[in-house]
């Protein structure tokens, strides 16, 4: 049995298949899995507490698991060494989520192209046909994931605070969401993942694009990730493609093409679900290797 797992930092999906690529289980999600937020003991809780893992964690033969946070050694290695006591008898291998999204977005394994992923979080990178560069290392949410769902969430949430928002759009949106000062600070600074939970109000905006505020507020963010990442590649832009990977981006379709065409570079593919992808990805190369 081969897992394929693409993580974020809210949702993890898991894909069970044979040799063939033929599905044995049904998908199974767990709450995400980031090595970078959460402890060893919160991860192992998380996996362990699915039924269906558990049980056929003896006949797993391999786990590709792609996921936030799994940019850098420490993280990474941490969650590698909580799979393979997990799943005893598998090889391992954890990768950043990026790869996910280069390998379910590209046309042909030896196609270059920019990619990006706006889910939960945000990235992008450069596939020239076989090897990953990426010239801006992430910090986070804090400081980076611009046009990623906790973003946004922050952005709608400072914005019902100042007053920015149209009244109209205000009531909606405190009619949504419990907007009172100390459950939102409980949620931001006494829960975990806090990026998730500012990702939940991301929905919103494609709820009401019937609103020039919100179609402004999508394409501010999109704008500064172009600026702050897409733009690192100039060179390359000249002659590859543009993909994009997550639910943001797949519901942002016609504001990130608008914006490319405002900033000159070409929009590929769009994949809101990368893992359905890998699945043929991983079967074909181990048939091959």
């Amino acid at each position: 049995m081969i897992l394929i797992v693409d993580s974020g930092s809210t949702k993890s999906d898991w894909i069970a298949v044979d040799s063939d690529g033929n599905k044995l289980l049904e998908k199974i999600r767990t709450k995400g899995l980031n090595p970078a937020i959460l402890t060893e003991k919160k991860l192992k809780k998380i996996i362990n507490k699915n039924e269906d893992l558990k049980a056929h964690s003896e006949s797993v033969t391999h786990v590709f698991f792609y996921g936030a946070g799994c940019g850098t050694e420490k993280p990474s290695a941490l969650l590698k060494g909580i799979l393979e006591e997990i799943f005893s008898n598998a090889h391992v291998e954890v990768s950043e989520d990026t790869f996910a999204a280069v390998y379910s977005t590209i046309n042909d394994i030896k196609e270059a192209a920019v990619v990006c992923i706006l889910g939960t979080g945000s990235n992008c990178c450069y596939y020239d046909g076989e090897a990953l560069h990426q010239r801006v290392k992430s910090l986070g949410y804090t400081l980076m994931d611009d046009a990623s769902g906790n973003y946004y969430g922050k952005q709608l949430i400072r914005d019902y605070y100042f007053n920015h928002m149209p009244e109209n759009v205000k009531i909606a949106f405190e009619t949504k969401y419990n907007m009172e000062a100390d459950y939102i600070k409980y949620n931001l600074y006494k829960q975990a993942n806090p990026n998730a939970y500012l990702a939940n109000f991301a929905e919103f905006m494609f709820l009401h694009k019937d609103s020039e505020y919100t179609i402004e507020l999508i394409k501010k963010g999109i704008r500064l990730f172009a600026k702050n990442m897409i733009m690192q590649y100039k060179e390359e832009l000249k002659t590859v493609p543009v993909h994009f990977a997550g639910s943001i981006a797949y519901f942002a379709q016609e504001e990130i093409q608008q914006v490319a065409q405002e900033m000159d570079f070409n929009v590929g593919n769009f994949e809101r679900r990368p893992i359905d992808g890998l699945v043929s990805f991983h079967t074909k190369n181990l048939k091959e290797s």
